[in-house]
């Protein structure tokens, strides 16, 4: 028998996981998403995965260029993971209007100086996977790195803190 789509989905959400703003520059504009699918694969060469909807245009566009920036959200970013987890959101600069940035030296991302950490990246690999697509990025890299900040988890549908406090209903 198949998994019940909503038991997987209850399941899934039981597990904390960290968030971060994945950013692409493109010659017309920058374009941004929240992801809570990242994990690391390898320290030598310096590899981690994040997870992408499959046809979606932030996948099209980094597929297109073949670097991106990761920021690795602080706690104090819940209200940025909201609005690019958001459908229709308009260009990153435009939602980071209050929020400080600076440019990934190599791939020209958006990393947020506020961040944990930052990720400078560029595609190694594309690996179908269902209704995603695996992203392998090396890591060139590390341009910001805040080992005091509390990380954004997200957690049963909510942003929470390293301690569990929650920000959004």
């Amino acid at each position: 028998m198949p998994v019940d789509r909503g038991d997987f989905a209850q399941a899934l959400r039981q597990y904390a996981a960290g968030v971060a703003l994945l950013c692409v520059q493109d010659d017309i504009d920058d374009v941004g998403t929240t992801v809570t699918s990242v994990m690391s694969v390898s320290a030598d060469p310096p590899l981690v995965a994040l997870a992408l909807t499959t046809g979606g245009y932030p996948l099209e566009v980094l597929e297109t260029v073949g670097t991106g920036a990761l920021t690795f959200l602080a706690a104090e970013h819940e209200i940025v993971a909201s609005r690019f987890a958001s459908a229709g959101r308009p260009s990153a600069r435009h939602l980071l209007e209050t929020v400080p940035w600076q440019r990934a030296g190599h791939s020209g991302g958006i990393v947020l100086t506020g961040g944990v950490a930052a990720l400078d990246c560029r595609v190694d690999r594309l690996v179908g996977a269902g209704d995603h697509t695996l992203v392998l990025l090396e890591v060139v890299d590390v341009p910001v790195l805040e080992e005091t900040r509390d990380p954004l988890l997200r957690l049963r549908g909510r942003w929470t803190d390293g301690a569990g406090r929650t920000f959004r209903r």
